[in-house]
């Protein structure tokens, strides 16, 4: 023995031939791109990390080898065991009929601790307190008629001023980029009652922006490494977590300036004796003034306010801008689909005053009632793209799942909601393709599809409460800028998904955009 460490120290070709050895024997005829193998020590992590810049494309093979439901090892004593599905039944289950024995659990705070104590990260009682009144304040009729009149205000002022000018001057403009700052323009009025003005020429940064984009890509990196890593490097401050602590401050920096100005603008108005009809619209000032109605939630935490406006800021800005860029490139490449949307649009323009047709057109919400098409087109994008990729759920009683799975205390489930919509199964042989038809009923209206075979806007209890804000914006958007402007991806940009806990273009999306005659 003591002869073998010798030369192995002394002769590192030595130690290299005998590493290369025992790497040919563990490794040799069990490496599968497409399936995991568990690996002694190491379980299935070798396999997701090579796979890793293919994730997408990497995980639907897999379940198309491995069936819909499997259990990914992680390497011993890390933590990452988790049950992984995309099977309807089991969404079913846990989202509805199972629904109190799958909260998101301890180890989803952890992943999502920037999010804080906000609706997305609450469960319980706490949870069912911040979704009662976000959904009083949300369904209230003023602040439904705020939410259109923004959406076409910043659509007619900023969003088509812009492509007008791209237009114009023939240059290549990033499409994901610029929903991007719409949608952050828009959610920043809805939330603060303010106009970063992203949109305006020049297009100037937007540090937030960028904070939460980092943000989100930590959150994902989080899931793909053993917990006691990541926390490693959470605790030295380094790497990806050394961009999450720097994307921390930043968003912080910039919500907490918010409250602050509207917290002062409402303790003026109060001291004024201003009654509640005369407070804005936005949500953080609703929050903040209406105590009666929000309860001992609120007072005067500005922990609440600043977790609640930042989930708020997550749910408004990135998903519906990711949405929105995904639907414009599978357009561009469906001119089929483009022309349907244009012949849908046309009653509805010729039924519009003769003031709003001239030059070019914003559409209202209410001018869209009828556009079923336009409907589909964006659902259909949403199935194959939708904004959240994946949902976190944790046990706490042992159950069985309809796949006969069983499931212990405290096992992680992950539904991967980019694979189910490439389900054969469940969407037919044609699930890859972009069919809008698909959500059309023989009679010409919309399909219904339940929620858990469609999980975009969630499922059961925690369906999505902005739901129906963020279609609405997606209609009014996607109907301007295809009647008003052609466009057409660069030949040879490569639109591939990012590696994020929101499903944006890795690549962003360059575009040029031709004003339409």
């Amino acid at each position: 023995m003591e002869t073998l460490v010798k030369l192995t120290v002394g002769y590192p070709e030595i130690l290299l031939s005998l590493g290369c050895f025992f790497f040919f024997l563990l490794f040799r005829g069990r490496w599968d791109a497409h399936a995991l193998w568990n690996w002694p020590l190491l379980g299935m992590l070798p396999g997701l990390l090579s796979q890793l810049h293919r994730y997408y494309d990497w995980t639907t093979e897999t379940f198309t080898e491995c069936g819909c439901t499997f259990l990914f090892k992680g390497p011993w004593f890390s933590g990452m065991n988790m049950l992984i599905t995309i099977d309807p039944a089991n969404v079913n289950h846990v989202f509805n009929s199972n629904f109190a024995n799958y909260p998101k659990g301890d180890e989803f705070l952890e992943i999502f601790d920037i999010l804080g104590e906000g609706i997305f990260n609450a469960d319980s009682d706490s949870w069912k307190s911040q979704r009662r009144v976000a959904h009083m304040l949300i369904s209230e009729h003023r602040f439904r008629r705020f939410v259109s009149q923004t959406s076409y205000d910043k659509v007619e002022k900023g969003l088509v001023p812009l492509l007008a000018h791209v237009a114009e001057k023939g240059t290549v403009v990033d499409l994901q980029d610029v929903f991007l700052r719409l949608t952050f323009d828009t959610i920043c009025n809805l939330i603060f009652g303010v106009d970063p003005g992203c949109l305006s020429p020049g297009l100037p940064a937007v540090p937030f922006a960028k904070a939460m984009d980092d943000a989100e890509e930590v959150m994902f990196f989080r899931h793909c490494v053993p917990r006691n890593w990541w926390k490693l490097l959470r605790w030295l401050r380094v790497g990806e977590e050394k961009k999450m602590a720097l994307a921390w401050d930043a968003i912080d920096d910039f919500i907490s300036n918010q409250i602050a100005l509207r917290m002062e603008k409402v303790s003026k108005m109060r001291e004024d004796k201003a009654a509640d009809e005369e407070l804005a619209p936005d949500l953080l000032t609703s929050y903040i003034g209406r105590r009666p109605h929000v309860g001992d939630m609120a007072g005067d935490s500005k922990k609440f306010l600043r977790d609640t406006t930042l989930n708020l800021m997550l749910a408004g800005r990135d998903t519906t801008g990711a949405g929105l860029a995904w639907f414009s490139w599978l357009v561009s490449q469906h001119p089929d689909v483009e022309q349907k949307i244009l012949d849908e649009l046309k009653p509805i323009l010729a039924g519009l005053p003769e003031s709003r047709r001239a030059n070019l057109v914003v559409f209202a919400a209410d001018d869209l009632s009828s556009a079923v098409y336009l409907q589909a087109a964006l659902c259909e994008s949403l199935r194959l793209f939708p904004p959240v990729p994946m949902e976190h759920k944790s046990a706490v009683k042992a159950d069985v799942l309809p796949s006969g799975h069983k499931v212990e205390p405290k096992t992680k489930i992950l539904f991967n909601l980019y694979c189910m919509g490439r389900l054969e199964g469940v969407w037919g042989k044609d699930c890859c393709e972009f069919k809008p038809e698909r959500w059309i009923s023989d009679r010409g209206r919309l399909k219904h599809e339940p929620s858990y075979k469609f999980l975009s806007f969630n499922s059961g209890p925690r369906t999505c409460l902005g739901k129906e804000m963020a279609m609405t914006q997606m209609k009014v958007v996607a109907a301007t800028m295809i009647h008003n402007f052609r466009i057409k991806a660069v030949p040879g940009h490569a639109v591939v998904p990012s590696l994020s806990i929101i499903l944006h273009m890795k690549n962003g999306l360059l575009v040029n955009v031709e004003k339409r005659t």
